[in-house]
């Protein structure tokens, strides 16, 4: 065994148990540092493949962004969690029927699979050759030119879950005291403010 295999099965266990550990963690905080455990050991997998590129992307803009992102809106949404593992036991017995379906679904599904007659050569006419071509310009001319409309609407997709992500943290609270542009533009002078006369050496 290699120093390269010794590394692949290393990220791959990481990568795996970091993945669970998003899920069972009960700290959401703790549950987006998983997370960015699980980008990490994903970008060394990267690098084994040969994709340098597509790995220190996915640490620059995974990491650094996408986890600050959620770590962000996690903190921002201030969930009574508590309330929600409560409410959330009333329908455990149904997640644990549809998780127990998909894992049959994909225990059926690996079962079942048969590597087809020049599938490794159809892989490979997809992207161009590496040998003449390098990594990044190759990804350059697959997402920007071949696979255009795709990548649009994923950052179409992208777009609406930023909103979303804003419209969940938005919260109008009715105990404080907001401004009304059009309220005061429409206010009328004469009930706004009051002339009162003054006399030398009398107050108010």
């Amino acid at each position: 065994m290699t120093v390269a295999d010794l590394a692949f099965y290393a990220f791959a266990i990481v990568t795996v148990a970091a993945a669970l550990m998003v899920t069972l963690s009960r700290n959401p905080v703790h549950s987006v540092l998983w997370l960015i455990l699980t980008f990490l050991s994903s970008a060394g997998l990267f690098v084994l493949l040969g994709a340098e590129f597509v790995a220190m992307l996915l640490i620059i803009v995974y990491v650094g962004a996408v986890a600050v992102l959620f770590l962000f809106v996690v903190m921002m949404l201030d969930i009574d969690f508590a309330e929600l593992k409560g409410e959330m036991a009333k329908y455990m017995p149904l997640g644990l029927l549809v998780g127990v379906v998909i894992i049959m679904q994909l225990a059926l599904g690996v079962g079942a699979w048969v590597q087809a007659d020049g599938a490794m050569g159809l892989r490979g006419a997809v992207a161009p050759d590496p040998l003449q071509v390098e990594n990044t310009r190759a990804l350059g001319l697959l997402i920007y030119d071949k696979y255009l409309m795709l990548f649009q609407l994923s950052g179409l997709i992208l777009l609406v879950a930023m909103i979303g992500a804003i419209v969940l943290t938005l919260r109008h609270r009715r105990d404080i005291k907001r401004q009304n542009v059009l309220h005061q533009m429409w206010r009328d002078p004469k009930k706004a403010m009051e002339l009162v006369d003054v006399k030398p050496g009398q107050g108010l």
